[in-house]
């Protein structure tokens, strides 16, 4: 019965489509000949008799041509034979085509000073002379009305606005008068529900009481509470209803316009004569502006009200995922998002993988500027045991952190590491402390699968035993990738890594500084840091500078499946500059999936005998 159902449904909905008049169109092209065929295209003939549908479709036809300055047109309609007509021939002879002969737009109140609306007046296509077309007139409008919204003229109105067209005359006559009234500037925040100190709430906001209202910087509010993790739900609006109580607010009675009245009141008696009238003391001009400046009304503010929910104190997450450098592996992490009432956060992350498990805790400590300003304390414990590589590692670290109005992120940090190690066959344990500073930036559109950005970091550390490290070296890391867009179907991805350690004894520097190259995200066609020297038993032991360099160019074949070519280069070396760099070239294929892209690549390595071929899978995006 449900499949019979179903199916006669599905007929219905086929009989609907088809009863839809189809429009054939001599006379007129686009874009006027399609606007019609949309003015047509929902109208349906058997809702009507012939000679009513004639008078609709002309009607119709009218409409559609009026927004293009037709407004005289000789249409001549045909419908076919069949009951209900099926398609319905247009004959027709547009006439003469409505010109501009007056445009005048302007601006009042405080927005006539303002940029946006005279850059929106300025970039009207519209010019007197020119045949009239309603869409760029109206779209002007509708952008002046929601400026006078975004920017906080909130007692806006069109106190003029005309479109006299006269068809005998084949001109049109535009009239078109904002008043903004005065801008609004914000007012204060208010804010409820929250259980993190309120300053430190306050501080985040992007603008301060006084300064003229843009609806943006509500919005970025709201991102920046959201961002600190601090709360379930945010809420930032602008308190819309006072502006009735601003615009209606009692007035104020100054001591100046105050009688006394207690007693009998001496007041002067009024001349009953307009002779006494006119003899009577008058007020100067300038009297009158002072008194004016004297009740002038105040700047309009408006309040904003804030509305929070604490997010959970303990939060956890699992994860499971694979790639070929690791193998399976498994992430777990708590989350404390707030620990007090000041923001302080803690969480901790375990992440198991074949040839590494690690263990990892930090503890952020956010000063005035929560998102852009605090103290980070950090410690971890990692294993380690791939290829010639095997060991155990102890650090702590304490940083400070500094984001600047350019994106730029600042970090200064102490580590202190004690790592016992085997890498190619010789043991080695150190302890090291070493301070460092790093500039990062990374800038990104839609995390998921970017279709724009880049990220850069560079970071310096050092190590010397005047101050009771075992090793002595410089080492300066740099890393730079770039996404960018080709039209709507091609999408380009490079990177670039840089890196170098300067040291006397490069037999102290543990393996978690040295430099490897090869893998999934390195230079695919070679195994996971296969590239890097090698001891006389041909053991890898770690490079003191690398260089590795990628450019990939993506595809869209369907959908969310894009397809994708490679080339990768670089390896991990003692001397620079390296005579040769190991290169490895492919083909790939990457699905978007609701978790992120999926990258499957197949990598040919130039510079490897024994292996023509390499398979590397990963899960996630670029950044």
């Amino acid at each position: 019965m449900i499949s019979r159902m179903g199916a006669a449904a599905l007929c219905l909905g086929m009989a609907h489509g088809a009863l839809a008049l189809e429009a054939r169109i001599d006379g007129v092209t686009d874009p006027v000949a399609e606007n019609i065929r949309h003015y047509l295209s929902e109208l349906e003939a058997a809702q009507y008799d012939r000679r009513r549908l004639e008078g609709v479709v002309v009607r119709r036809t009218r409409e559609a041509m009026r927004v293009y300055g037709y407004y005289e047109p000789r249409i001549s309609p045909r419908l076919d034979q069949q009951e209900p007509p099926r398609y319905v021939e247009l004959a027709i002879d547009p006439g003469p085509q409505v010109t501009v002969q007056v445009l005048e737009v302007s601006i009042e109140g405080d927005a006539a000073r303002d940029e946006p609306f005279r850059d929106t007046v300025d970039d009207l296509p519209l010019q007197v002379g020119d045949p009239l077309e309603h869409a760029p007139w109206d779209r002007m409008r509708n952008r002046l009305a929601n400026l006078a919204l975004e920017r906080g003229y909130f007692d806006w109105s069109f106190t003029d606005r005309r479109m006299e067209v006269r068809p005998f005359d084949e001109s049109a006559r535009l009239y078109l008068t904002l008043d903004s009234g005065r801008r609004y500037t914000f007012g204060n925040i208010t804010i409820r529900g929250h259980h993190i100190v309120e300053d430190r709430l306050r501080n985040i906001a992007p603008f301060e009481p006084g300064q003229p209202y843009l609806a943006g910087q509500v919005a970025l509010y709201a991102q920046r509470l959201g961002q600190t993790n601090w709360f379930s739900s945010v809420s930032v609006r602008p308190r819309l209803d006072a502006r009735r109580e601003l615009a209606l607010a009692p007035p104020t009675v100054g001591w100046w316009n105050a009688v006394a009245t207690e007693g009998e009141a001496a007041l002067p008696q009024v001349p009953s004569t307009r002779t006494a009238l006119a003899t009577g003391p008058r007020l100067s001009a300038s009297a009158l502006a002072a008194v004016a400046r004297l009740h002038a009304p105040e700047q309009p503010s408006m309040p904003i009200d804030v509305s929070l929910a604490p997010a959970d104190r303990h939060q956890f997450e699992t994860g499971i995922g694979y790639a070929t450098d690791v193998g399976p592996r498994l992430s777990f992490g708590w989350n404390q998002p707030w620990i007090n009432r000041f923001g302080h956060s803690l969480e901790h992350d375990l992440f198991v993988s074949q040839p590494e498990q690690q263990f990892t805790g930090t503890y952020l400590l956010p000063l005035d500027d929560p998102l852009r300003d605090q103290y980070r304390f950090q410690y971890g414990l990692r294993h380690r045991d791939n290829q010639d590589t095997r060991t155990n590692e102890v650090t702590l670290e304490a940083a400070r952190r500094w984001e600047f109005d350019n994106r730029w992120v600042q970090t200064l940090f102490v580590r202190a590491t004690y790592e016992d190690f085997t890498q190619g066959g010789e043991a080695e344990s150190v302890f090291i402390y070493y301070p460092g500073v790093s500039w990062s930036r990374t800038r990104t559109r839609d995390p998921r699968f970017p279709t724009w950005g880049d990220r850069q970091r560079i970071t310096f550390e050092y190590s010397d035993s005047v101050w009771g490290s075992d090793a002595d070296f410089l080492r300066m890391t740099g890393n730079t990738e770039w996404i960018r867009m080709l039209g709507d179907d091609l999408r380009f991805v490079t990177r670039l890594g840089v890196g170098a350690i300067e040291t006397d004894d490069f037999s102290q520097v543990p393996p978690s500084l040295r430099f490897f190259a090869g893998g999934d995200r390195s230079v695919r066609g070679y195994g996971f840091e296969t590239l890097a020297p090698r001891n006389e038993e041909g053991l890898i032991r770690g490079g003191q500078q690398m260089l590795v360099g990628s450019a990939e160019l993506q595809r869209r074949v369907t959908g969310n499946w894009w397809g994708a070519a490679f080339v990768d280069s670089g390896d991990a070396f003692d001397d620079w500059w390296p005579e040769t760099l190991n290169t490895g070239a492919g083909l790939g294929v990457r699905w978007i999936s609701p978790v992120g892209p999926v990258r499957f690549d197949i990598a040919h390595p130039f510079d490897d005998e024994e292996n023509s071929w390499r398979l590397h899978f990963a899960i996630g995006p670029e950044f």
